[in-house]
C-alpha cells in the first residue's frame, strides 16, 4: 500500500496521468518512464535484466540494444535532452504466472516533444523486453 501511495505522489509531482488501480507491472512501468523523464539514469538501468533487449523504432537512436550495458548507454545519450515532463495515458497491464505486459502511450516533453508507443515485458520482476517507438501521429486525445 505504502508503494502504491510513494508511486501516486512520485507520478502526481512529476506530471504522470495515472490509473486509479495499478498492478505490479504497471506500477514498475510508471516508475521506469518516471526515471527515464528525470534522467536517473542508475534507477532506469536497474529495471533490466541482464539479458534485457531494447527495441527504438524511429529517431536517431533508431535500433535493437542487447543487455543491460548497451541499453544503459543509450538512455545515457537520451538523457542528454535534460528532464522531460511525462505524460502516460492509455496505459494497460496484462499478467499471466510467467509474466506481465505493459502497453502505453507515452509523451515527454522538453525542448521537443516525443510521442511514444511503449510495450515492456517483465519476467520475474525485472524488465527483459522493451519496445520504444516514435509515433508523431500520436494524437493526445488517443492517449
Amino acid at each position: 500500500m505504502k508503494t502504491t501511495h510513494l508511486m501516486f505522489l512520485l507520478a502526481s509531482t512529476i506530471g504522470i496521468a495515472t490509473t486509479a488501480v495499478a498492478g505490479p507491472a504497471l506500477d514498475m512501468a510508471q516508475a521506469h518512464f518516471a526515471a527515464i523523464g528525470a534522467g536517473e539514469h542508475a534507477a532506469i538501468v536497474h529495471d533490466y535484466a541482464d539479458n534485457a533487449r531494447l527495441t527504438w523504432v524511429g529517431g536517431p537512436l533508431d535500433g535493437s540494444y542487447d543487455g543491460a550495458a548497451a541499453i544503459g548507454a543509450v538512455w545515457s545519450k537520451f538523457g542528454a535532452m535534460g528532464p522531460l515532463r511525462v505524460t502516460v495515458m492509455g496505459a494497460s497491464e496484462s499478467v499471466n504466472p510467467k509474466g506481465a505486459t505493459v502497453t502505453a502511450a507515452v509523451q515527454f516533453d522538453g525542448k521537443a516533444s516525443i510521442k511514444v508507443r511503449y510495450v515492456l515485458t517483465y519476467r520475474d520482476g525485472k524488465l527483459v523486453n522493451e519496445t520504444w517507438q516514435i509515433d508523431p501521429k500520436l494524437a493526445a486525445s488517443a492517449m
